[in-house]
């Protein structure tokens, strides 16, 4: 048979090779994959990243794919030092990139057998994996060429552990520690002292003190700061950043409550090639000083002021000075009104992301306004906006051709007919509508025949939903990776059958849907097979069939929350014992399951699983030796 695609095959592998990379979307290069064997062989010699569900099929997807320099294990059920060998003599001196976030069953001998193979990595990313110390921070620095180290939430790291991964990774150039509380201003010097070249670094939510910026002001290559939620930081760290980081670009300041309007106005003052700055829930009101600074900033491109009093004078200041402002940040602001936003956007023209959430003055002058001025606008955050109509939906769909994120959510003034003017916006990416009680399944098939690249779909509580609407959605929008239909209540079983065909849901919610049963449920495990997240709490009419579907067929899945369903001992054990991807199950209040069934079904997953929450009462009921099984295995019990 001869190929559809003559011309192409007559390409020689380098165009295809860079045909094949403008691919971005998982379903792109699925299809892609799929056209014929010379675009299957592409795919294989181009692709360098690849993320692994299973450990067990590593060995023959790196085989297969040559070309591979960045390898992600995150989602890897369990990696630990057993599996390691699984891998080490795979070739890997040519990764560059090795992602092994929440890897909590991996210690520091594995961990080093990992670095030592792996001669050439660049980037390694350990967030959220509870077990990483010092010595596992040890084991990292024997990667001397890495540029670029996560350790998100790595509790146990200390200044001893940062001081081993600075002295042996000297060229480090990226360097995340949020969330590392025992990091304290000793390390942070230290690193400055070592690591000359670095160019972005977070320290959010560290106890440091002003001390350490006055050591991060001497870093000359510093592009990016970010320092979220430091308490303990004040003005007089700030003024220290005034003479220091000659290369600063983004500052992002937000939520350090001892900073105070002096302490920007510095920043500011010393800085004028800022490109980006969030300085949000920091103080209440910008001073004048601040103001008259911020007009000098003649690159900024983005700025976030969430939670801050405005005046009439910063609206004066960024419509005159912002030219090259893309994003405006002003969630919960007061003082915001249509006759500032309209002010602003007669010179803003160039704005792609606003957030106006929760300022409840704006009504449809301001938005309609927006429309007409800002038509390169691609995400717009309105939620609780009450004021809000069909008259703004209008104009959007009239001009904001390129709209691609659009949060409606608590804006009761939206209809069906807003919807159907919104439907324009055939760009849509993700749409929130959740607790906008208007809206019926006639608006939602409008959205559904129009919109059909949209990939979030947010309907929470919206109570004039029901089977129709997603009827329309299963044929239009196919694309659907994330849905919330969590308590619209007129969904049946008929409407979740639909749900089940959508083949690229990832992560679905559907709490407290009573008229949906295990037939609905079976559907969606059947038809989802890429789903990795499902709320289901008070499908109480969801019973063991349902649950033996899910086990059977949703292999995927790795967030579950079961919560007050009527699953008993049977169901949960098989449940729990099939689904070897599962890492958080939500398990409160099973009322048909007796304490043995928990130990059953705990002792199931037991070696894969990451969290697991639980009645506070079962804590006294259950065996101490699951219990300290699962802590053995790293586990997190939650206790509700």
């Amino acid at each position: 048979m001869p190929s559809p695609f003559p011309l192409l095959l007559n390409f020689p592998d380098e165009i295809l090779i860079r045909l094949r990379r403008y691919l971005t979307d998982d379903s792109d290069s699925r299809s892609w994959r799929l056209v014929c064997k010379d675009f299957y062989r592409v795919d294989l010699i181009s692709r360098t990243t690849l993320r692994v569900r299973r450990i067990e099929f590593l060995s023959s997807l790196i085989a297969k794919f040559e070309a591979i320099d960045e390898l992600d294990l995150s989602i890897c059920p369990r990696i630990n030092d057993g599996t390691v060998s699984i891998f080490l003599g795979l070739g890997f001196s040519r990764l560059r990139s090795l992602i092994l976030s929440r890897s909590s069953g991996l210690s520091y001998m594995g961990l080093e057998r990992v670095m030592r193979a792996c001669t050439g990595l660049e980037m390694v990313d350990m967030s959220y994996s509870w077990g990483f110390g010092d010595r596992e921070a040890a084991a990292v620095s024997n990667c001397a060429e890495l540029k670029e180290v996560r350790l998100d939430k790595c509790l146990g790291v200390t200044d001893v552990g940062l001081a081993r991964i600075v002295v042996g990774c000297g060229r480090l150039e990226r360097l995340s520690l949020k969330w590392c509380l025992q990091v304290s201003d000793l390390g942070v010097e230290l690193l400055c002292k070592k690591c000359f070249d670095l160019r972005v670094l977070d320290l959010s939510y560290l106890k440091v003190t002003n001390e350490s910026l006055r050591a991060v002001a001497s870093l000359p290559k510093l592009e990016v700061l970010i320092m979220v939620g430091c308490l303990s930081v004040d003005d007089l760290g700030l003024q220290y950043l005034e003479h220091g980081c000659p290369s600063l670009k983004e500052l992002d300041i937000s939520r350090c409550d001892g900073i105070r309007p002096y302490g920007l106005t510095s920043v500011l003052r010393g800085h004028d090639g800022l490109e980006q700055l969030d300085a949000s829930y920091c103080f209440s009101e910008l001073s004048t000083d601040s103001l008259y600074w911020l007009k000098n900033l003649k690159c900024l491109k983005a700025i976030r002021l969430d939670g801050t009093q405005l005046s009439s004078a910063f609206f004066d200041v960024i419509s005159v000075h912002g030219k090259y402002l893309v994003e405006l940040g002003l969630s919960k602001c007061n003082g915001v009104t249509d006759a500032n936003i309209i002010q602003l956007i007669t010179r803003c023209i160039g704005l792609k992301v606003l957030n106006l959430t929760c300022c409840h003055s704006i009504t449809d002058a301001a938005i309609s306004s927006m429309a007409g001025s800002c038509q390169k606008l691609m995400s717009l955050k309105l939620e609780s906006c009450n004021m809000i109509t069909e008259r703004s939906l209008y104009r959007l769909g009239l001009y904001c051709s390129l709209l691609e994120e659009l949060d409606l959510t608590d804006c009761c003034g939206v209809n069906d007919k807003g919807l159907e003017c919104l439907s324009k916006c055939s760009q849509l990416l993700s749409l929130k509508l959740g607790l906008c009680t208007n809206i019926t399944d006639t608006g939602l098939i409008k959205i559904a025949r129009n919109c059909k690249r949209i990939y979030e779909l947010d309907l929470y509580r919206c109570l004039g939903i029901g089977d129709a609407g997603l009827e329309a959605l299963s044929t239009g929008c196919k694309r659907l990776t994330k849905l919330n239909l969590s308590y619209c209540n007129k969904v049946t079983d008929r409407g979740i059958e639909c749900v089940g065909q959508l083949e690229e849901l990832c992560s679905l919610e559907i709490r407290g849907l009573q008229n949906v049963t295990s037939v609905g449920l079976t559907a969606v495990a059947f038809g989802c097979k890429r789903l990795v997240d499902l709320d289901m709490k008070q499908c109480q009419n969801v019973d063991d069939s349902g649950f033996w579907a899910l086990g059977s067929y949703a292999r995927n899945l790795r967030q579950l929350n079961v919560g007050c369903c009527g699953v008993s001992d049977v169901g949960l054990c098989m449940m729990m014992g099939n689904l070897s991807c599962l890492q958080d199950a939500k398990l409160v209040t099973l009322n048909k399951v007796s304490v043995r069934g928990f130990e059953l079904a705990l002792r199931a997953c037991c070696l894969r699983v990451k969290k697991v929450k639980l009645h506070a009462s079962l804590r006294f009921m259950l065996s101490s030796e699951i219990l300290e099984i699962l802590n053995a295995w790293g586990c997190k019990i939650r206790w509700d």
